[in-house]
């Protein structure tokens, strides 16, 4: 890398500034700034420097933060850890979509509600099976809040002993208030899965009622953004301390033609390949499709080959343990027969023949 670059001077000493405090928020909010001022004169310098803020942060303990930064006191291991704002976009239907926004938004126009007594906890509650993007969502909202995300996993705060959980839960929302940054608690239902332990019901009431002070405890402006997988185990009382909610379930067909159209094809792909893709991907996550398309795109750059669109729909019943043989007729008449699709749409997906398919769907 041969270019000249100018930076000002202030971008560059709150770019100091923040690396040696480890605040990742302004260091990337900074590089940000200094990437859009090269565009110009720099684009391969530009890309690189917008490429390097989607990393992952060194954990805080690695940067000056070892006494402050809350750990397990029998493990030693680090309860908080900040997540980088995501590169990739969000798919959501329209009713979470309202909920995204309507949440954003009251957080932005805080004081305006509560000029007219209608501000309360900012507190969001997302449920819904793994790899439907509600941890995708929470870095969005930080990024849209330009506030740092502090992921805090339930399941690591448990300890042997109850009595540490509870201990763990108090220093951990001692801590994050004071760096103006957003709670997200993912595994939120790992404490609720403790009833389960019928000689411990004594401790565990305390530990989740520990949990519910210290979500009290916090100010109104706080935010607080859980994750749930299991919503039917979560306390009652935990329940009415998040007003917004969001209830995430497995794409529907219009936002998996989105997601294969993004993830696969860089938003260029052919009409009747998004549809059939869509079509035969029910009950697929997003994480699903995008672990699919990724895999795929690999592939086809190692080998120097186009996208193999027969391999991935057979990655795809695979993973719905549609097939169990794998060969080009067992797949065109399950294509057909199982999921009702058009010629025109199997012969975007298998290549052969029009000839071909008939014979195959005859038999």
């Amino acid at each position: 890398m041969t270019e000249n670059i100018t930076i000002p001077a202030s971008e560059l000493l709150v770019l100091i500034e923040a690396s040696f405090n480890a605040d990742y928020t302004s260091v990337r909010k900074t590089a940000n700034a200094i990437a859009k001022h090269c565009l110009g004169s720099a684009p391969d310098v530009s890309k690189r420097i917008k490429l390097a803020t989607r990393r992952n942060g060194v954990p805080l303990r690695a940067s000056g933060y070892s006494e402050s930064l809350p750990v397990d006191p029998k493990s030693r291991s680090v309860l908080v850890e900040e997540q980088s704002w995501p590169s990739s976009p969000i798919f959501l239907d329209e009713n979470l979509k309202k909920t995204f926004d309507s949440f954003i938004s009251s957080i932005k126009k805080y004081d305006l509600l509560s000029e007219h007594g209608l501000s309360g906890k900012m507190n969001l509650l997302m449920a819904g099976p793994p790899g439907t993007g509600k941890t995708l969502v929470a870095g969005h909202i930080a990024a849209a809040l330009s506030m740092p995300l502090y992921v805090v996993r339930l399941d690591s705060l448990i300890s042997s002993l109850l009595g540490d959980t509870a201990k763990n839960i108090r220093s951990v929302f001692d801590f994050i208030p004071q760096k103006n940054g957003i709670i997200f608690l993912d595994e939120f239902d790992a404490i609720a899965k403790l009833r389960n332990d019928t000689n411990e019901l004594g401790e565990l009431k305390r530990v989740v009622n520990t949990l519910i002070q210290a979500i009290d405890s916090l100010d109104d402006r706080a935010i607080v953004i859980a994750a749930t997988n299991h919503a039917e185990l979560l306390d009652r009382a935990i329940w009415r301390r998040f007003p917004y909610r969001m209830n995430f379930a497995n794409p529907n067909e219009d936002l998996r033609v989105h997601l294969w159209n993004y993830f696969l094809f860089d938003d260029n792909g052919e009409h009747n390949t998004l549809s059939a893709l869509s079509k035969i991907s029910d009950d697929l996550s997003g994480a699903d499709i995008e672990s699919i398309s990724l895999a795929a795109r690999r592939l086809s750059i190692i080998n120097e080959c186009p996208l193999d669109t027969s391999q991935i729909a057979v990655d795809i019943l695979l993973a719905k343990k549609c097939i169990e043989r794998v060969d080009k007729k067992t797949i065109c008449q399950i294509l057909s027969r199982v999921f009702n699709l058009a010629q025109v749409e199997i012969l975007s997906l298998i290549k052969i023949s029009r000839q071909t398919l008939s014979t195959y769907l005859k038999d």
